[in-house]
Formats: C-alpha cells, structure tokens, sequence
C-alpha cells in the first residue's frame, strides 16, 4: 500500500475574468480517504479538482499536502494520479506500455517496471487483454488501463474526474464496486468528481457538495442525505417531500413538530399511502395525480389541498387493488423522519 496523503484546502478561490468559479473554499481530506466532489454543471467541483491537480492556479488561499504548503507547486511536482474523464490514453501503446510509460518517466528499472506492470494487470483484472491497444479494448477495459496507468507509481492521491460518465448503466455499476476494492487495497487518497448522486453516496467516506463556486455541505453520505445543510441540498440529493409547517401545523393539521414554523422536508421513502385518515402519527390529506410502475417499487405523485406536490415510492405489491389517479388518500411519516430546513 502506498503512503497516503492529506490535503488541505484554506480560502480557495478561483476567478475567470469577472466570474467567480470558486469562493472561499477551506476543507482538509483526510489522509486515505474516499472524497466525492458533487454538484451540477457549473458548480466548481471541477475547477476545485483542477486546483487540487495544479492545472489551475488558485486566485486565493492556500493549499498544503502534508502540512506542507504546494499552492505554487508545479503538478508534475505533486506527485498525483490522474484519470480524466477521456480516459486520454496512448492510442499506439498496448495497455501494458500505457501502464509501463509513468514508471519508465520516473527512471525505474525494466524488471521492476515489468513487475509492476504485471501487479497492476491483475490488481484491475486485464489478464490476457495487456498485448491490445486502447482500440481493441471495451470502454470499461480503456477505465481499467486508465486506472491502473495512475495508480501504477503508487501515487500519495487519485484525482478522478467523472471517470465513468462514458460508461453504459450496468458497466458503471461494475466499475464503482472496482473502485472501491482498488480504494481499499491500494490505501491511496481518492478525490472523485462526479455530478451523479448515487454514486457519490455509493461509493464516498464523505461528500463536498458544491453550488455556485461554493461548498455547501461536507459530511459522510447518510448524513447528508438525510439531514441536509440547506434546501439546495436537500433538493439536489433525490426527491425530497417540503412541506411548509407553521405553528406546528401543516395545512391546518397538527403534526409532531411542536411549534414549529418553516419547511419541512421528508423523504419519500419514509412517507406511506393511507386510504384513510390515520388515528394519530403525521399526516396530510392529498390526492393521487399519477402511478408510474418501476417493477417491484412503484412512484406515485400527490398533491395536497394546498397545492404542495408529494412524491411516495410504494412497494408495488403493497398497493391497495384498484388505486387509481383522482383517488382521495393520506401521506404518512413517522416521527423522527422529517426535518426542518
């Protein structure tokens, strides 16, 4: 395993002309750990990659590796991994000379470099492919030689920018499961760019959620699923129920949030159906608008009197017989599952 490092972030900021790419981000990753940056297009998550990277220079703030101030450090410098969202290999190499080519720059030996090659090879599960070019190779086998090209050196951190975002649904599955077991048995820093949120939670020890140039909230995944900073991440993670509470009550029901004024944000997965109106717990009155089967879990869409929309995710077997679009039903939450925004 190689010697992970740490990365400290203090008041980044990034400027193009008069946009603001990146505002006065501060945050530390933690020496072996999985970091995602996520958030839409235009967010920053990239250009703070490319910070990291030293592609890009900061306008503002400071950046340490180990302690170590490298703000003004050249990339090639840094010692980092790489792997672009292109996977930008060396169309006339074998994906074994793909492999050798960073080790042989470093000036290793050719046994060790054939050793190491050989290491990698089976670390990404290309036996038997190493002799073809990227041109012979499947798109998850050009990710697999990209992968085993970056962490062939025994890079201190992997910067990954949306490497999978070629990828057809099922490969994309595979390969985050690789991610993670290469994460695990290399030991290296991971900083992971991507836009899609099941992934940043499938395969995260923490989140940074960016909007705007900003951070707005860095926590594990469970947590900022479910108790989101602020609307924009509450919204950007999935569906989310938002209810407008006041005085403890929602649409003129009472509802376990004593007092409460504000909104109050449920996601559908702890919301139920009721035919009817529940003796006690929270709910509120409402009206199918639409069912869409998914197979085993089937998405209805509410509205209530007031006009809010709600979003339940239902076990298609457990639907009442004949619920249809126009019916009069109740959604219902436990305490505990909701929370103010």
């Amino acid at each position: 395993m190689t010697q992970a490092a740490e990365i400290g972030a203090t008041g980044i900021g990034k400027q193009f002309g008069q946009f603001t790419a990146l505002a006065d981000i501060t945050l530390t990753i933690a020496r072996g750990e999985f970091l995602t940056l996520l958030g839409p297009s235009g967010s920053g998550k990239t250009t703070f990659l490319m910070v990291l990277s030293g592609f890009e220079a900061p306008s503002s703030g400071r950046l340490t590796l180990n302690g170590t101030d490298m703000t003004d450090l050249a990339a090639e410098r840094r010692g980092f991994g790489m792997v672009f969202q292109g996977y930008a290999l060396f169309p006339h190499m074998t994906a074994e000379e793909n492999i050798a080519f960073p080790l042989k720059v470093q000036g290793r030996t050719a046994a060790e470099v054939k050793r190491r090659v050989d290491e990698m090879i089976g670390m990404v599960g290309l036996g038997g492919h190493g002799h073809k070019r990227p041109s012979g190779l499947s798109g998850g086998q050009q990710q697999r030689v990209a992968l085993a090209r970056a962490l062939a050196y025994a890079p201190p951190v992997l910067l990954l920018d949306e490497p999978f975002s070629a990828l057809d649904k099922n490969l994309r599955g595979q390969m985050q499961d690789e991610m993670r077991r290469l994460h695990r048995e290399t030991g290296t820093t991971f900083v992971f760019v991507t836009h899609d949120q099941e992934e940043a939670l499938a395969l995260s020890s923490r989140v940074a959620i960016f909007d705007k140039g900003r951070l707005q909230q860095l926590a594990p995944p469970r947590e900022v699923y479910e108790r989101p900073a602020n609307r924009f991440v509450a919204e950007f993670l999935g569906d989310i129920n938002i209810l407008p509470v006041k005085g403890g009550r929602i649409e003129g029901r009472a509802v376990q949030a004593p007092g409460a004024t504000g909104d109050l944000a449920i996601r559908p997965e702890y919301m139920a159906l009721a035919l009817a109106q529940p003796e006690d717990g929270n709910a509120v009155a409402a009206t199918l608008n639409d069912l869409t089967y998914l197979g085993a879990e089937t998405r209805l869409s509410l509205v209530t009197s007031g006009g809010v929309p709600i979003v339940l995710h239902q076990q298609t077997s457990d639907l009442p017989a004949g619920l249809a679009p126009g019916a009069s039903v109740w959604a219902t939450w436990a305490p505990g599952h909701g929370f103010l925004l």
